[in-house]
């Protein structure tokens, strides 16, 4: 039976796991003691994903039971009543994929008549990352961004976020899923026009601030929902939207991955050893602001969709 798991709180402090299949809302802790499963309620989302090999399967015992009627006798959670958190309190590493859709690469191309490479695995391009702040990035669903001081050209992307499960170091393609404990969606906000240091010689390796790009508070909202990675027959067919104000901004869908989950896994853990918790943002699709020149702007409301995993509201103030 499917589920998917989420952070929250009541009081706004405590964090606590939920668990939903279906349209019900419940809280693991109430759930599994239902269950008589109650190690896996007495941990938090962050711990689940550090022990995955362990807690995944006592999760999908736990789901079957509640769907076999045991949920009948807990109080499922009022969701105008919580509020959602990001999925990870202290996420690990979030690895960001540059240039990594096909329709993105062509549109920016056109935009800017650029000489781009549309087909970097055939002229022998590995692929390519950067990172963002963990903790300090992160938003939640229906929490607002405030718009950064040092930016007017703010912007949106709709992405895959793969959540790593196991300990992985040179791995190869064909294995790589079996180290992903899961999926949620991300938006990664960047700041264009903090990528070039204009003060600095075009030709310097220190020309371009990665940092004032992709890392500011509030520049990597995550979930509502995290998706075990088994109830995705595969991440390289899933539709991917984003709507500004509820106009259709990004259209597309993972099959336009230059390079697929799987062979970022490869190559990522071909250079740093991968650890459970850490984050795979795997690029995004044509439509983003840059590509017209249509920044967000303050009241604006950005909505990210991935079929299967949910949709991640957030606004920015």
């Amino acid at each position: 039976m499917k589920y998917q798991l989420f952070s929250y709180s009541l009081d706004g402090f405590e964090r606590q796991t939920g668990i939903t299949f279906g349209s019900d809302l419940y809280s693991l802790k109430s759930c599994a003691v239902a269950c008589d499963i109650a190690v896996v309620g007495d941990q938090t989302f962050d711990q689940l994903i550090a022990g995955w090999s362990i807690f995944g399967p006592k999760l999908a015992q736990l789901a079957n039971d509640l769907y076999q009627g045991k949920a009948e006798q807990i109080k499922s959670l009022d969701i105008a009543a919580i509020s959602f958190l990001p999925p990870f309190e202290t996420p690990g590493i979030i690895y960001g994929a540059g240039a990594n859709y096909k329709d993105h690469v062509e549109a920016m191309s056109k935009a800017f008549n650029m000489n781009l490479e549309t087909d970097p695995k055939a002229a022998g391009i590995d692929p390519w990352h950067f990172q963002k702040a963990g903790r300090s990035t992160l938003a939640a669903h229906g929490q607002s961004v405030t718009y950064p001081a040092h930016t007017e050209k703010l912007d949106y992307e709709a992405e895959l976020a793969v959540v790593i499960g196991r300990m992985a170091r040179f791995v190869d393609v064909d294995n790589a899923l079996q180290y992903v404990a899961g999926y949620t969606c991300a938006n990664d906000l960047s700041a264009r026009d903090n990528l070039r240091r204009e003060n600095v010689d075009p030709s310097s390796p220190f020309r371009f601030d990665w940092i004032g790009h992709k890392s500011f508070p509030g520049s990597c909202p995550l979930g509502p929902f995290f998706t075990p990675a088994e109830f995705i027959a595969t991440p390289e067919d899933l539709d991917i939207k984003c709507w500004v104000n509820d106009e259709l901004r990004q259209d597309s869908n993972t099959s336009n991955h230059l390079y697929g989950v799987a062979e970022q896994i490869a190559y990522l853990s071909e250079r740093v050893e991968l650890y459970p918790g850490d984050v795979i943002l795997t690029g995004t699709p044509a439509g983003v602001g840059m590509e017209s020149g249509t920044f967000l702007k303050r009241g604006d409301t950005i909505r990210v969709w991935i079929e299967g995993i949910g949709e991640l509201r957030n606004m920015v103030v």
